[in-house]
């Protein structure tokens, strides 16, 4: 005689939903009652005082200070301190852990997320809006920033003429430039083995294999709920791994700090603040114009969401890395009521994609270096080098030095060895707008997130309610989006 199902069980039916409640949303051991903790205690305050205490030791320990520059190093009674600098490797430490943990993490949400939903049109749905989504503001942030540059002209009258030295580094990275191009970027997409993507860190990679992997699985039914039980599983552990490594994100911060200030030095900061003050400028104006209303269309407060992940702004403001917000980033937006399926598609295709903050950066330098070296541009020139950078931009997204990579792979076709050779009047204070690139990354990737699930209605409201723009939609949605499209 067959057992009468418990009243508990999940009807057999439903079994891909049962599966996806193995992961319910957890929130991070650093962020438990962070409602109820003083300001003193919560974790952004700390990523502060790290950045602050990081550019004041790097300040007072400089390593080659000017003679007419202040340095502590130069009393006897602190000459044993260490040099800025040498706080290098905290912030190296701090980001590398980080890279540990995302490969895992976007194998095991997306997984998860694609095998629970069942759908794979859908999955399909979300990769096109979203591709689409991400071309279309990355470009609009590139004509607002062409827009800024050429109004308040930070490079007119530098009359800059580039040294032997500063010719071979654009050399190097024009060498670099030249092995990027739109071919080897979808080449690159599809792992040498399944191991590589992983031991390698490539995000798009992770996101193939784990894409295939999570229809595999939607294809199984029953016969994959094992695996996908144990998928869920692992995703909460390595969650709760990420909890306890962003603890030491003020330390990093310190050091990433003190090794910036301590290397370049004030002067630096301060030889082109005028260019660093219009990138900012443009920054803001995108934040708070183009993704502000972007936003209030949408129902969500470009105010209430900032306030809502300043712990993660003010930890890649530390770093000077997005990739280091990007697990705690996912566990929020699941947390923001996005389900775990558009967060894994979204979020991690967006690093590659949707980089609003690298795009404004990359036209304002195009620009800029025309102005510092007296190179004029025709605005059709400046448009043909606006379509490639939305191609190189692609191809460069996760290497190391990828800005000045893909400068110099865009310059290339300008055929001016002394505009390309400017690049290395740009090192100086990249480090110091590499801040603003990566935050303003974030920011314009975290919304795309809400935008499309909210589209998908796949948005719980009732958990959305710190960054709706209308409180009272939290009322009136009792589970996920049903709303019409305009709340």
């Amino acid at each position: 005689m067959p057992v009468p199902p418990s009243p508990t069980d999940p009807p057999p039916s439903s079994a891909a939903a049962a599966a996806r409640e193995e992961l319910p949303v957890q929130p991070l051991p650093t962020d438990s009652g962070h409602l109820r903790k003083p300001w003193y205690r919560q974790l952004y305050f700390w990523v502060l005082v790290g950045v602050v205490l990081g550019v004041l030791y790097g300040y007072c320990f400089p390593t080659n200070p000017v003679p007419e520059q202040f340095s502590l190093a130069r009393n006897p009674a602190f000459a044993k301190f260490p040099l800025g600098e040498a706080f290098k490797p905290l912030g190296e430490i701090f980001i590398n852990l980080v890279k540990m943990l995302i490969a895992p993490i976007i194998f095991c949400t997306v997984v998860g997320g694609i095998a629970s939903v069942g759908d794979l049109k859908k999955v399909g749905r979300v990769g096109v809006k979203a591709i689409v989504y991400f071309e279309l503001v990355t470009t609009l942030a590139m004509f607002i920033a062409l827009a800024v540059v050429h109004v308040l002209k930070p490079g007119e009258g530098v009359n800059y003429t580039p040294t032997a030295s500063e010719v071979k580094k654009a050399a190097d990275f024009a060498a670099a430039g030249k092995q990027q191009s739109a071919i080897d970027f979808v080449m690159h997409i599809v792992p040498k083995t399944a191991v590589s993507a992983f031991t390698e860190g490539e995000i798009l990679q992770v996101l193939l294999i784990s894409v295939l992997l999570g229809v595999a699985l939607s294809k199984m039914d029953a016969r994959g709920e094992p695996l996908l039980h144990l998928v869920h599983q692992v995703a909460r552990a390595f969650f709760y791994v990420v909890g306890f490594v962003v603890r030491l994100a003020p330390l990093a911060t310190f050091g990433a700090m003190a090794a910036a200030v301590g290397g370049s030095g004030i002067k630096a900061f301060l030889a082109l603040l005028k260019m660093m003050g219009c990138f900012y400028l443009t920054c803001i104006l995108f934040i708070f114009v183009v993704l502000g209303l972007i936003a209030f269309f949408n129902g969500f407060s470009i105010l209430k969401y900032l306030r809502h992940i300043k712990d993660e702004i003010l930890l890649v403001l530390g770093t000077s890395s997005s990739e280091s917000a990007l697990p705690p980033m996912m566990e929020k937006m699941e947390r923001t009521g996005c389900t775990p399926d558009v967060v894994g598609l979204v979020l991690p295709s967006g690093y590659s994609f949707n980089l609003d903050g690298t795009s404004i950066y990359l036209a304002m330098a195009i620009v800029f270096l025309s102005q510092v070296t007296n190179t004029p541009l025709s605005f059709g020139t400046e448009l043909g080098l606006l379509g490639l950078l939305l191609l190189t931009s692609k191809g460069a997204a996760a290497v190391t030095g990828g800005g000045f990579i893909t400068l110099s792979a865009t310059l290339a076709a300008t055929n001016n060895p002394t505009m390309t050779a400017g690049l290395a009047f740009l090192i100086g204070i990249d480090r110091f707008m590499s801040e603003a690139r990566a935050i303003t990354n974030l920011i314009g990737n975290g919304l795309a997130t809400l935008l499309i699930a909210k589209s998908e209605r796949e948005l719980d409201y009732s958990k959305a309610t710190p960054v709706l723009l209308d409180s009272t939609l939290a009322n009136r949605a009792t589970g996920r989006d049903a709303s019409p499209r305009r709340p």
